[in-house]
């Protein structure tokens, strides 16, 4: 039986089987198992520290796995000359992209076109608009971030990997990005990002693989994520609310401060909304939790995984 999340070798762009990554006395990552399908977008999620980083750094062959391994296109991470022969197929996005701040941006883009190529160089700049003349030393956060989506995706790649993609872009910009991740993913192509927004994943990934402390937690569609963690319940009534005063399935971690309640639903919304009608409700407000409660929920204690 396959472990949780792995797919057949046919299918898997990338394929991770036991990978394990020590420094020193600190475990980083702990026998990860999992695999990308082609065609898909997934996401890497864990809080900051998680190890998520650690294992992308293993997969571009940045660092070589302490025990267990991974094939990108069918090629070992540990063989050096057969990851160096799938690397043109594969755009790469740092969380903290290194930049010689003094170039122009126009001449980074350069550089890497001699490496790799760049086909579609004008249609992301006229998606992302970094000012190409102005030196890098310059920019904002968010213009960084555009020239390097960019320089990832220039050449074409079958397989893009990004660690926190839309850090520093702007809401706007932001939504743009996950328009493009989807058209590319209808095109065939193969997204890998981690993140520690659960929103963003929501919004563009058809599964997700979570990380806690270096271990895997699950692999699984993102739509089955989202119905076990709930949505994040305020309630402001007329009158102070109860946790007893909703006699429904579903409603976990609920707190209240004189006329607002707040809680987690995880059930059935036309029963919630049933129930609230009984009290006279003057405003409420329903979102998804941060993920560090979702891994709280689901995930806590230690027979976590």
């Amino acid at each position: 039986m396959k472990p949780c999340g792995v797919l057949g070798p046919t299918m898997a762009t990338v394929e991770v089987r036991g990978l394990t990554k020590r420094y020193g006395d600190t475990l980083a990552n702990d026998h990860l198992e999992f695999a990308v399908e082609s065609g898909e977008i997934f996401g890497y999620l864990g809080p900051n520290g998680s190890g998520k980083s650690t294992t992308i750094r293993q997969l571009l062959g940045f660092h070589a796995p302490t025990e267990g391994t991974a094939t990108v296109f069918g090629a070992d991470v540990r063989d050096e000359s057969a990851l160096r022969g799938v690397k043109e197929r594969i755009g790469f996005l740092p969380g903290e992209p290194a930049f010689d701040d003094s170039v122009t941006g126009a001449e980074f883009l350069d550089y890497h076109a001699r490496l790799k190529g760049d086909a579609r160089r004008e249609e992301l700049l006229g998606l992302f608009s970094p000012p190409l003349d102005r030196q890098i030393r310059e920019y904002s956060t968010g213009n960084k971030q555009m020239l390097g989506i960019v320089q990832a995706f220039m050449h074409d790649p079958d397989l893009i990997v990004m660690d926190e993609p839309t850090s520093g872009l702007d809401p706007l910009k932001q939504e743009a990005f996950n328009r493009f991740l989807r058209s590319e993913r209808d095109d065939g192509k193969t997204v890998f990002f981690s993140s520690h927004v659960l929103g963003e994943v929501r919004r563009v990934c058809d599964r997700v693989g979570i990380i806690r402390d270096g271990r895997l937690v699950t692999v699984e569609s993102v739509e089955d994520l989202l119905r076990r963690g709930g949505k994040r319940v305020r309630v402001h009534t007329d009158e102070p609310l109860t946790e007893s005063d909703l006699t429904l399935d579903g409603v976990v971690e609920f707190e209240s401060e004189g006329r607002e309640a707040q809680f987690t639903f995880t059930g059935d919304y036309d029963a919630l909304f049933a129930e609230l009608t009984s009290h006279h409700v003057i405003d409420v407000e329903i979102e998804e939790p941060p993920i560090e409660e979702v891994f709280m929920h689901f995930y806590g204690g230690d027979d976590a995984a």
